[in-house]
């Protein structure tokens, strides 16, 4: 059964964010990895010596939040992909007005988080870059990462993997936004089928005129 236009469009977009979710909670991992699992969001860096080492990280519960709900909702977006292309090729399937419903409210919910998540990368990555130009050891961020770092070896490429994390989120936030109006779109359609059809039918008339009558 061959999916409708708009919902095949959606799913397109749902690809795009999977890609866009795991390569910011990847990043974000990474990056924490590098820390030896401390938070650098909204981190204090000090001076060590000659080295730069971040002495009051967050809690680790704010890199797990964001990298969690940029994995869950990966996870989310594969499975969905995955069960419409099954759908579509082996089942006869079709989403009625509760699963559209729902899909509409998990994309307001998704919304949601992927915006506090991007603001949280945003203000967090801002804070810690913040505190280490205040140590007057560098003028930017990107500088910072050919400083050496205490413990030594750590924290390689952090500012690039955090920016990399945040613009992937954005790029995820604009995504889903276009998927919540492609749903809208499509509950408008099923709730007034006949008025779309008598649009369609008043455009079509338009350009080629009225159907001759038979009687």
């Amino acid at each position: 059964m061959a999916l409708p236009c708009l919902q095949r469009v959606e799913l397109v977009l749902l690809a795009a964010a999977f890609l866009c979710g795991a390569v910011a909670a990847a990043a974000l991992t990474w990056t924490q990895g590098s820390f030896r699992g401390s938070c650098p969001l909204y981190g204090v860096a000090t001076l060590n010596g000659s080295s730069l080492a971040l002495s009051r990280p967050s809690a680790p519960s704010l890199c797990y939040f964001v990298t969690g709900v940029s994995g869950f909702l990966a996870l989310y977006c594969l499975l969905l992909l995955l069960f419409w292309v099954y759908s579509s090729c082996i089942e006869e399937s079709h989403r009625g007005p509760t699963g559209l419903r729902i899909a509409l409210a998990i994309s307001a919910i998704a919304i949601f988080l992927i915006l506090l998540s991007a603001c949280i990368l945003r203000f967090g990555t801002s804070s810690l870059c913040n505190s280490i130009i205040s140590l007057n050891r560098t003028i930017s961020c990107p500088e910072a990462q050919k400083i050496s770092w205490t413990p030594t070896g750590t924290t390689l490429q952090f500012y690039s993997s955090l920016h990399n994390a945040e613009n992937s989120s954005w790029v995820n936030l604009v995504l889903w936004c276009v998927v919540l109006v492609l749903q809208i779109v499509q509950r408008k359609s099923e709730a007034n089928p006949q008025q779309s059809l008598d649009r369609g039918t008043s455009e079509t008339d338009a350009l080629v005129g009225p159907c001759p009558s038979h009687f």
